[in-house]
């Protein structure tokens, strides 16, 4: 640990650009405040770095003595001082003293270290803290209300996070460039922060608090999130809030077969991990991340890597609080009366553990209720008496009395009993006993969590019955919204998802706005909606809140890794995951039901996967057991609420794909994590064996889905687990899904279709028919003629002429698609211009005769022409011949292929072009024995109204 006050060496970077910027601070604080200054010199040091600075320089010069010089000499040292401590006014002697003066440590972090600084900042909060990881500057607060709140049994902590533009030196690109509405992946920070902090945070303390966090400055190298959890750690470590341990955050890469701590963006590229993993020196608290398959003890050695590093965090901090640390506002806390315990088990006891038995939701929840009103009318309006204190005054109170019937004397007036003082006793009435209405709820809460501890340990039965191991009953249905792409129903026991998967084009992707200024798009996202009809009740129904925005990414990094390549399928995938019942994991839930719906809309994935939550009741001899820390598998929502912990993981057989883990205690160890992820391995492979597909090729092309893809499955060790799958015909799909055909064009004919640049052409329709239109276009645009060497040659008739050159004429010879026709191509006979034989408009028959290596076609129209002074004409034309006669030449104007075997014609797609037939030098008539012979090979182009074109993994290759 490297320690700095403001005065040393080492700056902070607020401390080093304020010594940069101003001159006259940088050369008074070389000065030493010695005696040997003469007073005037300090003075006028003073008045440069502050005009309105309290000291004068006295304007007469009067004799002294030596007791006032020596006190002279004496301010003169306190005002140098005074100087020097500030950055860069002076500070008056009546100016407020800081609580604490500016401090700053470096702590190492994997390869690198992290610069804390407390002081320079935020000076009225309760703690306010600057980190630095390169140049990524995170900026967070700790503030608390003086007055509490009404207490509660959720502590009333609020995170906000921000991630400021001017960070990364830009705006935003939107309308609005103020920062507002918080983004999703904000909220997601928001979260990491928050998850750790509040299993510290101690019962009782009911002052609302609230944690701001600003990323001021970005270098697009090093991540702000891992930087931010330690932030608010070290925040609130400083602050008064009472908590029980230092936070710290991490993040794990596995680059190669290393694992790094805080890699940097550039490294994550290559990695197979992003795990972010906070907690304290001696136990995890919060894990989150998302790997390719994975193996689980990959998976445990990364989280070991990452508790050391968090550990060796924590220590540094723990020595800065013992500097810098306020002191904690433990004489706020404020828990219920230890007697009420007793109080609420005594009178629910019994009725409590019937409640708790009940296997559905709603029946339970509302004996529950009802069961909490009689406690509360009891100890709040009637009062209570305990039936051991009433028990104990009705047998003690006779006893006494007979002892006095039989030892009773009288005593004579004016005499002194010297013996035992004999008192008659007067029966009392027991005083009924009134708690506060909060009190009540929070004990009774704690207390039925207790009892479902206890019965889950004690009887090894969980409320619905189950086994700790044992799973809910699983069944799932797909392809039951018709004009859907994908849907299905995923139901395990009273929790349900309505997954339904559209799939568009590059338009429908996300955009994201982030601090870089690149464009970023998602081609898949999956968005989780919770309506409070899941549960039977009535609440707020709008915008997404937090728990859905970070259910949705979890589910959605889970499924990431089972999409094909945006290559192999060129879609924009939006899954929806509504969910329709929720007595808990409905997130995994989420996950099995939109692997479902995609694969219903006919998305090739890689595999299935499946996700599942656990649990845990860590004190176990508490209630009866051995210790060992009790995994519990598929929880329900009780479970959830009442238990340690809720674990989140998914992916198959092989490995893990994403998890979540979230601890309501202390922490957990590596042991007990090690066990609850081989229990979470074992309840996915149950999962997987009802939901899997018996045959689930891969699939390269929408078109050549197979029709009955889904088969009715069973699953064989239990007969009550039973998936009912109905099948679903992809062709349905086509008929309702917008169709992708990936086209290779000539990077220099692009520009014809979509502008400059690009090899390949993305066309997207409503239907096979409005599908193949647009291919025939950009087919024509693109079309590339070959010269076919031959005895007779096509033409390409009723062409027009677009514009005309003083050298020549443009015509086009297919729908954008021109060549040029030279002026003495145009006639037989010679052209002073272009004007005198054709304009623009006209219709003119030519033939393809050159191909340059720029691909710009030479036409001629006087090769169709009959030759001036024909001697013997002919009407007969002979067919195209693919075959040289023995007894020719070839002797062409073009360029000649090494063999006489004719190229392939080239297809163009339009029907108003036909074939014609020109007779070749055979029989054609004696030309001029002055003009140069021509050739009797012809070049043939092949022109048809058949637009078919060869398809190869889904993509045309034109040309």
């Amino acid at each position: 640990m490297l320690a700095a006050n403001p005065n040393s060496s080492f700056h902070s970077p607020l401390s080093r650009f304020k010594s940069s910027t101003s001159k006259k601070f940088r050369v008074f604080s070389q000065i030493s405040p010695v005696n040997g200054i003469r007073p005037s010199k300090i003075f006028h040091l003073a008045s440069i770095l502050s005009p309105n600075a309290v000291l004068r320089t006295p304007r007469t010069r009067k004799r002294r003595t030596r007791s006032s010089r020596g006190s002279r000499n004496l301010c003169n040292q306190f005002a140098i001082g005074a100087c020097l401590a500030a950055e860069p006014d002076i500070q008056s002697d009546e100016a407020p003293q800081q609580p604490f003066a500016p401090y700053s440590i470096k702590i190492p972090v994997g390869d690198r270290h992290i610069l804390v600084e407390t002081g320079h900042m935020g000076r009225q909060a309760s703690g306010a803290v600057t980190v630095t990881d390169g140049e990524t500057v995170i900026y967070t607060t700790v503030c608390l209300a003086d007055v509490p709140s009404e207490p509660s049994d959720f502590f009333p902590l609020s995170v906000h996070y921000q991630e400021r533009f001017s960070a990364a030196g830009r705006t935003s690109g939107g309308f609005f460039k103020r920062e507002g509405k918080t983004k999703d992946h904000e909220v997601l920070i928001c979260r990491l922060i928050d998850r750790p902090l509040r299993p510290t945070m101690l019962k009782g303390f009911y002052h609302e608090t609230q944690i701001l966090s600003w990323v001021l400055s970005y270098d697009g190298l090093h991540p702000p999130d891992s930087l931010a959890v330690t932030a608010a750690g070290i925040a609130v470590a400083l602050s008064e809030v009472p908590n029980s341990k230092v936070i710290a955050g991490v993040r794990i890469g596995l680059i190669g077969d290393k694992f790094v701590v805080n890699p940097t963006n550039k490294e994550m590229e290559g990695s197979k991990l992003d795990l972010l993993l906070a907690g304290t020196d001696s136990a995890i608290m919060m894990i989150e991340g998302y790997c390719d398959f994975l193996p689980e003890e990959k998976l445990l050695q990364a989280v070991e890597v990452g508790q050391n590093a968090v550990r060796d965090i924590c220590k540094e901090v723990e020595s800065l609080v013992k500097k810098c640390g306020k002191q904690k506002m433990l004489e706020a806390i404020k828990l219920p009366p230890p007697e009420l315990y007793k109080h609420v088990e005594e009178i629910a006891g019994d009725e409590l553990v019937e409640a708790l038995q009940i296997k559905n939701k709603i029946p339970r929840r509302k004996a529950l209720s009802s069961l909490e009103a009689k406690v509360l009318s009891i100890l709040t309006e009637e009062g209570f008496v305990s039936k051991m204190g009433a028990a104990l005054t009705a047998e003690t109170l006779p006893d006494l009395l007979e002892d006095e019937e039989e030892d009773e004397e009288v005593v004579v007036d004016g005499e002194v009993d010297e013996g035992d003082v004999h008192i008659k006793p007067v029966p009392k009435k027991s005083t009924p006993l009134l708690f506060s209405d909060v009190d009540v709820k929070l004990v009774f809460k704690e207390v039925s969590s207790k009892f479902l501890r206890r019965r889950i340990v004690e009887g090894g039965k969980r409320s619905d019955g189950r086994t700790p191991e044992e799973l809910r009953s699983i069944t799932s249905r797909c392809g039951l919204l018709p004009r859907a792409h994908g849907s299905a129903l995923f139901t395990r026991g009273e929790t349900q998802s309505l997954a339904v998967a559209t799939l568009g084009d590059k338009q429908m992707a996300q955009r994201i706005d982030n601090l870089v200024d690149e464009d970023e798009f998602k081609r898949f996202y999956l968005q989780y909606t919770f309506p409070p009809s899941s549960v039977g009740e009535v609440g707020r129904a709008g915008a997404p809140s937090r728990r859905e925005i970070g259910h949705g990414t979890l589910a959605e990094r889970a499924l990431e890794p089972i999409l094909p390549s945006e290559d192999d399928f060129p879609y924009t995938i939006r899954v929806e995951s509504t969910i329709t019942e929720s007595n808990g994991s409905s997130s995994m839930a989420s996950v099995c039901g939109g692997c479902l719906a995609l694969q219903d809309a006919g998305v090739p994935v890689k595999c299935s996967i499946a996700g599942i939550a656990m649990g845990m009741v860590l004190d176990t001899k508490e209630f009866g057991g051995d210790g060992t820390p009790l995994i519990l598998s598929d929880i329900t929502g009780g479970e959830d609420a009442s238990g340690d912990m809720d674990f989140k993981v998914a992916g198959n057989d092989d490995g893990v794909t994403a998890f979540q883990m979230d601890i309501k205690v202390g922490g957990i160890t590596l042991p007990v994590m090690r066990q609850a992820l081989l229990q979470a391995r074992e309840g996915r492979k149950r999962i997987l064996a009802i939901t899997s597909y018996a045959d689930l090729s891969p699939i390269t092309s929408l078109v050549l889905f197979d029709a009955n893809v889904y088969q009715l499955l069973h699953y064989g060790s239990d007969e009550n687990r039973d998936v009912k799958m109905l099948s679903s015909s992809c062709e349905e799909t086509l008929k309702i899904c917008s169709i992708i055909h990936v086209m290779k064009v000539k990077p220099d004919k692009v520009n014809l279709i979509i502008g400059s640049g690009g090899k390949k052409v993305k066309i997207t329709a409503k239907d096979l028919s409005s599908l193949e239109k647009s291919k025939a276009i950009i087919s024509n645009l693109t079309m590339v003629p070959t010269v076919v060497i031959s005895y007779s040659a096509f033409s390409i008739r009723n062409c027009e002429i677009k514009s005309i050159a003083p050298y020549g004429v443009f015509v086009e010879i297919s729908p954008g698609r021109e060549g040029l026709c030279h002026i003495s191509e145009l006639s037989a006979n010679w052209l002073a211009k272009a004007e005198d034989a054709v304009k623009v408009g006209d219709r003119i028959d030519v033939k393809l005769i050159e191909i340059n290596e720029k691909g710009q076609l030479r036409l001629s129209r006087r090769a169709l022409l009959p030759e001036p002074n024909p001697e013997k004409p002919s009407a007969n034309p002979i067919k195209a011949s693919a075959e040289l006669p023995e007894d020719k030449s070839l002797d062409v104007d073009v360029q000649t292929p090494a063999k006489s075997e004719p190229a392939e014609p080239i297809t163009l797609v339009e029907d108003k072009f036909v074939k014609r037939l020109v007779s070749s030098g055979k029989d054609t008539p004696e030309t001029d024995k002055s003009r140069p012979k021509k050739s009797t090979s012809k070049p043939v182009i092949n022109v048809s109204g058949n637009s078919e074109n060869p398809v190869i993994n889904g993509e045309a290759k034109i040309g």
